[in-house]
C-alpha cells in the first residue's frame, strides 16, 4: 500500500472481536484513499459489538432532533476527527468537516432470541478522504463478530416483534454506493446529510452527563465557530406532540426524510419541490403544484392540496411500497405510519385554497 494512503499520526483503540479477548488497545493509521478495509475491525471504532457499540477514544455518540425513517431500524451514530482538527460551524446546512472526519452510522433492529439486544444490520462509514467524501457499507455476520465491506449488499431478512406486539417481518434492503449518492449528492458532490445545527441541537446523554451537543462538540474541540445553543437553529422532534407545533414536528419530519433530494442541486432538485425547514414559499413546498416527475400518482393532481390528505400526492407517495411511486425511493421497504399520520394532520389543518383557482395561498403555520 502506498504510503500516501496513511495519515502518519495515532488515532483511537482497536475494535477487540470476542475471540481476542482483554482490553488493550492499539494506535492505528486513518485511510485516507483507496483501497479500503474490507474489515470493519480495520478502522478501530469500536471496542466491542454484542448488544452496543461501544466507542474508542474521541469516538463521540450523537444523535438527530428528527432523524431518517429507515424500516424503523435503531440508528447509532457516531463523529471522529483527526488530532488537533475541528468542523467549522453553519447556521444552514452541513458543517465543514475536515479531512479525516468519519461518521458512523449503525442500523440495528431487536434480536430475537434475546430480549433487550440488538441485532446489528450494517454500519455505513461516510469518509472525508482525501479526494472528498467516500461512502463505504459495512454488512454484519450473524455470529455479529465482524462486519465487511460490500458496495452492493444483498437484502437481508429482518423479523422482530415491535413494542406494540405487532410482528415486523420483511427484507431490508441496503443501498449500494451508487445509491448513497442519489441521497447524498448535490450539485454532483458527496456530502453529509444529517450534522447541521438544527439537527444537532440538542441534549445527549453522555458517560460524564447530559449536555448539548453543540456545546459538547464545541468543548472538546470538534467544533469551532458555533454560538450558544439557544442562538443556533433547531429543529422539532417528529414525536414531540407534548412539546412541539404540529407544523414545526411535520416540517422538521420531510426535512430529514425529503429535503436532501428536494433541494436546490438535490437529485430532485429539478421538480421545483423544496422541503428544507428553511423555505418558507407556499408553491416551492408543493402546495396546489402540479407534478413534473413520472410515474403513477393514482390520477392525483397535486403534490399537497391544503385540508385535503387524500388529494395530495405526497402523502400517496409516503404510502407507497410500489416502485416509481413510493418516496423515498430508497432506504426504506415499509411504510413510516406514524410520520404518514403526523404528515396527514398537517396537510388536513393547513389553510388556503384547495387548488380550484390560480392563486397559491402562503402556508400557514399551525
Amino acid at each position: 500500500m502506498q504510503s500516501s494512503v496513511w495519515l502518519g499520526f495515532a488515532v483511537f483503540a482497536g475494535l477487540l472481536l470476542a475471540s481476542c479477548g482483554g482490553s488493550r488497545t492499539k494506535d492505528v493509521q486513518l485511510y485516507l484513499e483507496e483501497p479500503f478495509p474490507e474489515k470493519l475491525s480495520q478502522w478501530h471504532l469500536f471496542v466491542k459489538v454484542r448488544a452496543s457499540l461501544q466507542p474508542n477514544a474521541r469516538v463521540i455518540p450523537y444523535d438527530l432532533n428528527t432523524p431518517l425513517f429507515s424500516d424503523y431500524a435503531r440508528k447509532h451514530r457516531f463523529v471522529w476527527m483527526p488530532s488537533g482538527a475541528s468542523a467549522q460551524y453553519r447556521q444552514e446546512g452541513t458543517f465543514e468537516f475536515p479531512v479525516g472526519t468519519i461518521l458512523v452510522k449503525s442500523f440495528a433492529f431487536p434480536a430475537e432470541a434475546n430480549a433487550g439486544e440488538e441485532k446489528l444490520i450494517e454500519t455505513r462509514l461516510l469518509v472525508h478522504a482525501r479526494a472528498g467524501w467516500v461512502a463505504l457499507p459495512y454488512v454484519w455476520n450473524e455470529r455479529q463478530s465482524e462486519a465487511t465491506l460490500q458496495l452492493v449488499p444483498d437484502p437481508v431478512r429482518v423479523h422482530w416483534t415491535d413494542s406494540a406486539g405487532r410482528t415486523r417481518d420483511f427484507s431490508y434492503v441496503m443501498p449500494n454506493t451508487n445509491e448513497c449518492q442519489e441521497c447524498h449528492d448535490n450539485n454532483k458532490v458527496l456530502l453529509p446529510i444529517g450534522p447541521k445545527a438544527r439537527n444537532l441541537n440538542r441534549n445527549y446523554e453522555y458517560s460524564a452527563g447530559v449536555e448539548n451537543q453543540l456545546a459538547h462538540w464545541t468543548k472538546i474541540g470538534y467544533l469551532r465557530g458555533a454560538p450558544t445553543p439557544e442562538a443556533a437553529p433547531r429543529a422539532a422532534k417528529w414525536d414531540d406532540a407534548a412539546g412541539e407545533t404540529l407544523a414545526g414536528r411535520a416540517r422538521a419530519y420531510l426535512d430529514n426524510n425529503c429535503a436532501h433530494c428536494h433541494q436546490p442541486g438535490g437529485t430532485a432538485g429539478y421538480t421545483g419541490v423544496d422541503f428544507r425547514l428553511t423555505n418558507a414559499g407556499s408553491e416551492t413546498l408543493g402546495v396546489c403544484k402540479p407534478p413534473n416527475s413520472a410515474g403513477n400518482m393514482g390520477h392525483l393532481q397535486y403534490d399537497v392540496v391544503p385540508g385535503r390528505p387524500e388529494e395530495s400526492i405526497l402523502l400517496y407517495r409516503m404510502e407507497s411500497t410500489a416502485p416509481k411511486v413510493m418516496m423515498p425511493q430508497i432506504g426504506r421497504d415499509v411504510v413510516h405510519e406514524e410520520g404518514v399520520a403526523l404528515v396527514r394532520q398537517w396537510i388536513s389543518l393547513l389553510r388556503g385554497d384547495p387548488c380550484r383557482s390560480s392563486s397559491i395561498n402562503r402556508v400557514e403555520k399551525r
